[in-house]
C-alpha cells in the first residue's frame, strides 16, 4: 500500500507544482495584452507539457547531482562558499549525552545547489512510514514505475537520482579545521555543524515559545490564575543566524528555519547571596537597574520594529507594538512583586530618596504599622504616579533609537489600559494578603 501511496505522492507534487507555474505565467500573461494569444497559448502549453510526470522526472533525474542527501551535519554552516563534504550520521546510541545520536526521529537535510531543493521534498516527504529516498537507497524503483513503459527510462531515472546520494569526501580552504596532538603527530579534524540536531531542538524550541497552549499559559500567568501547563522558559537565550538574506545557500532545513538556529546559556550555576531590601534605590525605573537590565531586550526588538517600519499608525505593526509594551508592562510587575515582600516590612523608610508614589506601591506591607502612610495608600493617587514614570521611562529608552517619540506616544503610555488593570489586579491579591 505504501508503493501506491508513494506515487500518489509524486504524481500530486509534481501537479502542484505544475499548477504554481501555471498560476504565475497566467498573472504575467494578464500584463502581456500586445503578445499574440496563439504564442501565449503555447508558451502554456510549453509549461504544461513540461510539468507531465514523465517529463518532469527526467528533468529532475538529470539535475539530482546538484544536490546531496540525506545529511546530519553540514559543511557550509561554517562559510557560505566552503565546498566540503557533507555527513550522515547512521549510529542510534543512548549514551547520555545531548547529540545527534540521542535523537530518535532525525530531519534529515540537503546541501549543495539550493536551486534544486524541490527534489529534497520530494525524496524526504514521509509517505505512510517510508519515503522514495528509502526507496532510492534500495535500487527500487516501484514507485516510479507507474510513470513510464519504459524500462530503459526507469532505469535512467534510478540511476540519476541515485546520484544525489553520493558524495567523494573533501575538505575545502573555508571548512574549520583543528589540529589535535597524538603523539608526536596529529589529527586534522574538520568539525561540522549538526543541522539535523539543531533542527530538532529548533521545533521543541517553536513549541514551548510559540505552540497552541502557549499564549493560554501567558495570560494565566498574567492573571495570576492557574494553569495545568507548566511554563517553560529559556533564560538568556540567543539566536545566531545563517547565510543572510539567502538562508538557502546553507543547507535545505536552515531555510526551513529562515537561516536562525538558538543558542542556550551554558553558564555555571551562580550562588545566590542573602537577598536583602534596596536601600540605595532611587526608582525602579533608574537607567542600569534591575527591570531596566531585564528589560533590555525587548525594548531593542521594539526600537527594530519601530525603526524598521516608520509606520505607527499601521493595524499589524501597532498589535506587534502593543505585544512587545505589554510584555514590558508584564515584567515590571514580576519585579515589583520581588520588591513588595512582607519580609521586608518597612524597608522603604531607609529609602528617602525614592518617589513617594513609589514607596507606597513596592512597600505595601508597611501599612501594617504605619497608618499614615496607610491612609495616603488607601488614596490611589499612588497610581497615577507609577504610569507617568513607566512612560518617562519608555518614552527616555525609545528616543535613544527614534528621534520622532514624543509627547503624543508618552501619553499612550501612561494611559495604557494594560498598565492600568494590571495594577487593579495587583492591589486586589494584595489587599487580600493584608487582611
Amino acid at each position: 500500500m505504501s508503493v501506491e501511496a508513494l506515487s500518489a505522492f509524486i504524481a500530486e507534487y509534481i501537479a502542484g507544482r505544475r499548477q504554481t507555474k501555471l498560476e504565475a505565467f497566467d498573472k504575467e500573461a494578464a500584463k502581456r495584452s500586445d503578445t499574440d494569444s496563439a504564442t501565449l497559448a503555447a508558451e502554456r502549453r510549453d509549461i504544461e507539457l513540461r510539468y507531465e510526470p514523465k517529463a518532469w522526472l527526467t528533468d529532475a533525474a538529470k539535475r539530482a547531482w546538484q544536490i546531496f542527501l540525506p545529511v546530519t551535519h553540514a559543511a557550509k554552516y561554517s562559510h557560505g562558499e566552503n565546498k566540503g563534504s557533507s555527513y550522515r550520521i547512521n549510529t542510534n546510541v543512548t549514551d547520555g549525552y545531548f547529540n545527534t545520536s540521542a535523537v530518535d526521529e532525525l530531519t534529515l537535510d540537503v546541501v549543495r545547489n539550493a536551486a534544486a531543493f524541490d527534489l529534497a521534498i520530494l525524496f524526504l516527504t514521509n509517505i505512510e512510514g517510508t519515503s522514495l529516498l528509502s526507496f532510492l537507497q534500495r535500487k527500487d524503483a516501484r514507485p516510479l514505475s507507474c510513470f513510464t513503459n519504459e524500462p530503459a527510462l526507469l532505469a535512467l531515472w534510478i540511476e540519476g537520482f541515485s546520484r544525489a546520494l553520493n558524495e567523494d569526501l573533501a575538505l575545502h580552504k573555508y571548512a574549520k579545521q583543528n589540529y589535535f596532538p597524538v603523539g608526536d603527530g596529529y589529527h586534522l579534524l574538520s568539525p561540522l555543524f549538526a543541522t539535523s540536531l539543531v533542527h530538532a531542538m529548533h521545533q521543541k524550541l517553536i513549541a514551548f515559545r510559540f505552540g497552541d497552549n502557549v499564549k493560554a499559559i501567558w495570560k494565566a500567568r498574567r492573571e495570576r490564575t492557574w494553569h495545568p501547563t507548566p511554563l517553560t522558559l529559556f533564560p538568556d537565550s540567543a539566536e545566531i543566524h545563517f547565510g543572510g538574506t539567502k538562508p538557502q545557500n546553507i543547507s535545505y532545513l536552515n531555510s526551513v528555519r529562515g537561516g536562525r538556529s538558538w543558542l542556550l546559556s551554558c553558564q555555571p550555576p551562580q550562588w545566590r547571596r542573602t537577598e536583602k531590601p534596596p536601600t540605595a534605590l532611587r526608582s525602579i525605573f533608574t537607567s542600569g537597574g534591575q527591570f531596566d537590565r531585564r528589560a533590555n531586550s525587548t525594548v531593542q526588538l521594539l526600537v527594530s520594529l519601530l525603526a524598521r517600519t516608520g509606520n505607527y499608525t499601521n493595524v499589524r505593526i501597532r498589535e506587534a507594538r502593543d505585544e512587545y509594551i505589554d510584555a514590558l508592562i508584564d515584567l515590571l510587575f514580576v519585579v515589583a512583586s520581588e520588591l513588595q515582600r512582607d519580609t521586608w516590612q518597612n524597608w522603604t523608610i531607609l529609602c528617602p530618596r525614592l518617589a513617594s508614589h513609589q514607596q507606597l506601591w513596592l512597600d505595601p506591607w508597611r501599612t501594617k504599622t504605619d497608618e499614615a502612610f496607610r491612609l495616603e495608600r488607601d488614596k490611589d493617587d499612588w497610581q497615577a504616579g507609577v504610569a507617568e514614570d513607566f512612560a518617562l521611562w519608555l518614552n527616555t529608552r525609545l528616543r535613544k533609537g527614534l528621534k520622532d517619540i514624543g509627547k503624543v506616544e508618552e501619553r499612550e503610555w501612561q494611559t495604557r489600559e494594560h498598565l492600568r488593570s494590571n495594577l487593579r489586579e495587583m492591589e486586589k491579591i494584595i489587599q487580600e494578603a493584608l487582611k
